[in-house]
């Protein structure tokens, strides 16, 4: 029986929210899809909840579960749930008003419930969703009737400002949302919402993991129907042509791995699941399966890659962080949850209540956000430390895939700058096969020795030559070797490693003088002072266009010079890495250092003494200024004029 027809009008409110959803709120037209099934898995959780809660309800729980129908010659597609379903007046209070949800009165009853926990898989927010089915339909039609109640409700709209709304017999338990739908318009982002292959698809990306099957008829060759489908007794009839046959099949997999306990997964089950999400081929190196409790739930199944993907330095690349609430599908690279310094870091975060926009598109940045992304990067972190702790040969081969991404981490994560620091791993003069780590450089420090010394270069060939080095090997000091570009920047602004600063050899002063010989050290440094006393003013006037300073040295033993920057200089390489970056840097003068016991250095004081105002002595400086800048891999201002004074100096000694 129908009784008659009531004609309501939307609230101001809701008529503005519809304009909205229609043309403004969501970004792809699919989503509707995603929301009324989102919507239908929240009938079936909440007749669960209260079928365990009211004895009377009489509800049956046996098979609970949605289905999607299709009819081509009427241009419908139905979304039905056998749920919890609605009364009137609830059909009323949800939809026609704005953005009304019953999960905060239901959440207040499952506190007094016994079974509390069920009641965490709770989605709610019925009406705002609901509304995104007239993105894609001219016409609404929604049949629903409550568990426990005789008579049922159908509501029905165009959605322009009035629904209608009557009294219907012989509905069945659960709700039912038929869409009249529009013309498919590609321009419009309107595809055939009718089509097999495209319904799979909404459902395999938004609702896959959904805990109750979603269930459609799907047409098969007649000639081979499935014996599974015969066993389970589905729907099946032939066409009129005798060509095809109907078959109910369970379009999602429902296999959430991360809300089963870790001891009932599989190895072999959460690497299939990583290949699935991250479409690599290789098993992932490790995996992290974690679930926090209390105030804010979530559960997050995370790996790290064995292999870096070949997007990972490029300005496209994205986090592989997928965010979910209540298994259902939100996001792709969910940036909010992961810093970007771990963008190679795949997995899926489920969060039981998150604060999301009106489309549920757009994360609110909040405290809960804030929150799940410290201890997501703590355990990310944490994982790859326990990797170094137990498998040294393992974690070398991940520190070669992701080591220089990790590295961006120091420049922009300083709440886990110690424990980013603990997994750097260097070069080092200690051993030119195996990498070191800080904490082991600071284990074999020499006794007085209070800073961890580092030179940056593009090769380790190239650093290990340099004249800077040659004290440091003399007296045996190790020196870590950086060759990454992020080198240049991290190890300049982190302060110190347990206690000990960071020292780069190629700036400042080096003092690596013994205690003993202190006393002896400064007698002869005092002559050299002395007898140095007219050249050094003399070269950093003749220089004066390159350098700030001419200086004695005590880092050289075999070079004639180096060149060095001051302790909070910018390096050459720096500057250069900005300038390519677009960025104009004023030009640093630097300071240029003289080997005191150096044939070169003793013969040009001896020249200078003899004869200060001899026009071959500024050409020599610039020889010998141009010798340690190409010594230390820089570029000559000018190569020509270098190469014409060497040749003619060349020259004139043959």
């Amino acid at each position: 029986m129908v009784s008659s027809v009531e004609t309501l009008e939307f609230q101001a409110e809701t008529r503005q929210l519809l304009r909205l959803v229609i043309h403004s709120i969501y970004s792809n037209k699919d989503i509707f899809l995603r929301e009324l099934i989102s919507n239908a898995s929240d009938a079936l959780d909440k007749l669960r909840l209260e079928s365990l809660t009211d004895a009377d309800l009489g509800a049956d729980t046996s098979d609970l579960h949605i289905v999607l129908e299709t009819d081509a010659d009427a241009r419908t597609l139905t979304v039905r749930d056998n749920g919890i379903g609605m009364s009137r007046d609830e059909l009323v209070e949800l939809i026609g008003t704005i953005a009304k949800s019953g999960t905060a009165g239901l959440l207040q009853k499952i506190k007094e419930a016994e079974d509390a926990a069920a009641a965490q898989h709770l989605i709610g927010q019925f009406g705002v969703g609901f509304y995104s089915a007239f993105m894609v339909a001219d016409r609404v039609t929604l049949r629903t009737r409550r568990a426990g109640t005789e008579s049922g409700t159908q509501w029905e709209s165009d959605g322009e400002g009035t629904y209608e709304i009557q009294a219907v017999d012989g509905l069945p338990v659960g709700t039912s949302v038929t869409l009249h739908l529009k013309p498919v318009d590609s321009e419009d982002g309107l595809a055939d919402y009718l089509a097999e292959r495209k319904i799979r698809q909404i459902v395999k990306q938004y609702s896959d993991f959904i805990r109750w099957p979603i269930r459609m008829a799907v047409e098969r060759p007649a000639e081979a129907p499935s014996e599974a489908s015969a066993e389970e007794g589905s729907e099946a009839g032939s066409g009129a042509d005798g060509a095809s046959t109907h078959e109910v099949e369970t379009l999602n997999s429902m296999k959430a791995l991360w809300a089963r306990q870790r001891s009932e997964v599989t190895e072999a089950e959460y690497h299939e699941f990583y290949r699935q999400i991250s479409h690599d081929w290789l098993d992932p190196a490790e995996t992290i399966h974690m679930r926090a409790e209390g105030n804010f739930e979530y559960e997050a199944l995370l790996f790290i890659p064995s292999q870096a993907p070949f997007d990972l330095f490029s300005r496209e690349s994205k986090s592989g962080v997928q965010l979910y609430v209540k298994r259902v599908f939100i996001m792709d690279d969910c940036e909010a949850l992961m810093p970007n310094y771990l963008r190679f870091v795949k997995g899926v975060v489920d969060a039981h209540d998150l604060s999301l926009n009106i489309s549920r598109e757009i994360l609110q940045q909040d405290r809960q956000i804030r929150s799940v992304r410290r201890r997501l990067v703590k355990k990310v972190l944490g994982a790859l430390k326990g990797v170094r702790t137990n498998d040294a040969e393992r974690y070398a081969k991940l520190w070669d895939q992701f080591g220089r991404v990790l590295k961006e981490g120091l420049l922009e994560d300083t709440d886990n700058t110690e424990a980013l620091l603990e997994l750097v791993s260097a070069d080092s003069t200690h051993d030119k096969e195996e990498k070191t780590s800080l904490r082991e450089y600071v284990g074999r420090m020499r006794e007085g020795q209070d800073a961890i010394y580092y030179l940056t270069g593009e090769t380790r060939a190239m650093v290990e030559n340099s004249p800077h080095m040659e004290a440091f090997a003399a007296k045996g000091y190790e020196v870590l070797i950086l060759t990454d570009p992020v080198d240049e920047v991290w190890a300049d602004q982190v302060p110190a490693f347990d206690g000990h600063r960071l020292q780069s050899i190629a700036k400042g002063q080096v003092d690596l003088g013994d205690a003993a010989d202190d006393e002896g050290d400064a007698e002869a440094g005092a002559r050299r002072d002395e007898e140095f006393a007219a050249l050094l003013p003399w070269l950093t006037g003749a220089l004066s266009d390159q350098v700030k300073q001419v200086r004695l040295s005590s880092r050289l033993t075999t070079s004639a010079a180096c060149i060095v920057g001051d302790a909070h200089d910018m390096t050459p390489t720096l500057e250069k890495m900005y300038r390519a970056m677009g960025q104009e840097m004023p030009p640093v003068k630097r300071i240029l250092e003289l080997n005191p016991t150096h044939p070169l250095i003793t013969a040009l004081r001896s020249a200078h003494g003899a004869n200060a105002d001899d026009p071959a002595l500024p050409e020599i400086a610039e020889l010998v200024y141009g010798s340690a800048l190409l010594a230390e891999g820089g570029d000559l201002p000018d190569p020509a004029r270098f190469t014409r004074l060497l040749t003619d100096r060349l020259t004139r000694g043959l």
